[in-house]
Order: C-alpha cells, then sequence, then structure tokens
C-alpha cells in the first residue's frame, strides 16, 4: 500500500518539477527580451520577472526536484540486485535532468544580477532540453524493452528534428511580424 502512495507522490513531484522546469525558461526568454525595452517598461518588467523567476525556482521547482529525488530513490531498493537495462538507461536520463536543473539554476542566478548571456533564441531551444528527456524517460518507464528503447531513441531523434524545425518556423514567423 505504501508503495503505491510513494508512486503516486513521486509522480505528482515530477510533473510540478517539469511545470517549473518549463516555465523558469520561459521566464529566462521574457527576461532576455525585457532587457531590450525603454525605460521605465524595461525597469517594470525586469522587477517583476525576477520576483516570479525567484517565486517559481525555490518555492515549485527546487523543493519539486529534491522531493522526486527521494521518491525516486525509494525505487531503486526493489530493483537492488537486479536492476533491468531500461531502468539503468532512465537513470542516466535523470542524471541529465539534475544537470540541466543545475545549469537552469546557473541561469537563474545570471539574470538575477543583469547578466544576459544568451539570446532568447539561444533560450527558446535550451527550453525544448527538458522536453526531449521527458519524452525519453516516459517511453522507457512505459514500454520498459530493449528494442522499444531503440525505436525510442530513433523516435527521439526525430522528435528533436521536429522541436528544431518548429523552432525556427517560429522565429522567422515572429520576425516578419516585427517587420
Amino acid at each position: 500500500m505504501a508503495y503505491s502512495y510513494i508512486k503516486a507522490l513521486h509522480i505528482i513531484f515530477v510533473v510540478t518539477w517539469f511545470a517549473g522546469l518549463f516555465y523558469i525558461v520561459r521566464l529566462f526568454v521574457y527576461t532576455v527580451e525585457a532587457h531590450t525595452e525603454d525605460e521605465p517598461k524595461r525597469s517594470i518588467l525586469l522587477e517583476n520577472l525576477k520576483l516570479w523567476s525567484k517565486r517559481l525556482w525555490f518555492a515549485i521547482t527546487w523543493p519539486s526536484a529534491v522531493i522526486t529525488l527521494l521518491l525516486g530513490s525509494y525505487f531503486l531498493h526493489f530493483y537492488a540486485n537486479n536492476m533491468p537495462d531500461w531502468l539503468w538507461i532512465k537513470l542516466v536520463f535523470v542524471v541529465f535532468l539534475y544537470v540541466y536543473h543545475l545549469l537552469c539554476h546557473r541561469i537563474y542566478h545570471q539574470l538575477q544580477r543583469g547578466d544576459v548571456r544568451y539570446t532568447s533564441q539561444q533560450l527558446r531551444i535550451w527550453n525544448e532540453v527538458a522536453t526531449i528527456i521527458l519524452v525519453a524517460v516516459v517511453f522507457l518507464v512505459v514500454l520498459k524493452s530493449t528494442l522499444s528503447m531503440v525505436y525510442g531513441l530513433v523516435g527521439l531523434v526525430a522528435f528533436t528534428a521536429i522541436l528544431m524545425v518548429a523552432i525556427q518556423i517560429y522565429k522567422r514567423m515572429r520576425t516578419k511580424r516585427k517587420i
């Protein structure tokens, strides 16, 4: 019975963690774009975006990442003696996700200081990294098959290519609207 409750909580915190990761990078994009505005609009936008980012990052995203890790660790003891291949690969993607999270943390601090190092286009692409990891992990967890993992990786590469094309199309549309 405890297993099911812990699994449900783990899924809930994974969802809130991803929601935070998706939204924080969107706030990064808006923050970078706010730096191009004239005063007083720029100061007003930056003040609000910094506040929203801080609340999201420390009230939702970080706590969700920590609780996800704690709850996920509970499940490892069920596989302690015999971890299937799919779970090893999932754990690699989870490590990538925590690295992504820590890199977002670095970007968060840079933007809080007013240190803009990335373009809004670069951050839009960065925003898709979490999506790619999410797709990979969900397929691994649901399919749990080595052959399915091969198909999944081929699909993941195709999905990534489609995302990159969509970002380029969106960029062109935005550029045309500004003219």
